[in-house]
């Protein structure tokens, strides 16, 4: 499994020390929405640059323009960009024709999503990478929860999963076989992030 770290809610340079310090742990990089909505591309350029090896999703969250939000994403390094599942079927079919021609890839954000035929319907417009999600709002009341996996099982997709995931709830998130994990929080706020994002990849299959 992958392990993935969000970078959000953050300022420039707390994201330049987390990166610091766990890059050897951590297999995918993500510049969370609040970050690209405070420093813009340039982060990501930052962050591409310095780390050349890692994979960059650049949470853009898009929900309209598509083509040129995919468009900047890609230029500036990342190798996935986000997009609602809510969003218009040309939204997503217009990152998705980007993404080709880029040789990158979208992920598609089921937050919110609770029928499994949006789920059908995005594989039908070509999408093959999607993030089982429980929005920051919604953790106090109702975290992820295995349940929340039916959306997705069976469904022939790559699945990430986030959601307030600590090393108390990613046992119960590794039986369902995730094909990649984000962490945020957990590791970001813990008193030596190098430590948590160690435990965490340790407890990866």
């Amino acid at each position: 499994m992958i392990l993935q770290l969000a970078l959000d809610r953050l300022e420039r340079d707390q994201c330049f020390d987390l990166l610091e310090q766990t890059n050897r742990q951590i297999d995918w990089i993500e510049v969370g929405t609040g970050v690209i909505k405070e420093y813009g591309m340039a982060i990501v350029r930052e962050i591409r640059q310095k780390y050349p090896h890692h994979r960059i999703v650049a949470d853009m969250k898009t929900c309209d323009a598509g083509e040129h939000e995919a468009k900047q994403a890609f230029e500036a390094g990342a190798d996935v960009v986000t997009v609602m599942a809510f969003a218009a079927d040309a939204t997503i079919t217009a990152m998705l024709d980007v993404a080709k021609q880029y040789e990158k890839e979208v992920m598609v954000d089921l937050l919110q999503v609770t029928d499994h035929r949006r789920v059908s319907e995005l594989k039908q417009l070509g999408v093959t990478l999607v993030s089982l999600h429980i929005g920051k709002d919604m953790q106090q009341e109702a975290g992820l929860t295995v349940s929340a996996f039916d959306l997705v099982k069976n469904a022939g997709l790559t699945v990430s999963v986030a959601g307030g995931i600590n090393a108390s709830t990613l046992p119960a998130v590794v039986t369902q076989a995730p094909d990649i994990v984000i962490v945020g929080s957990a590791i970001t706020g813990a008193d030596s992030p190098v430590e948590e994002s160690r435990k965490l990849k340790g407890m990866l299959t």
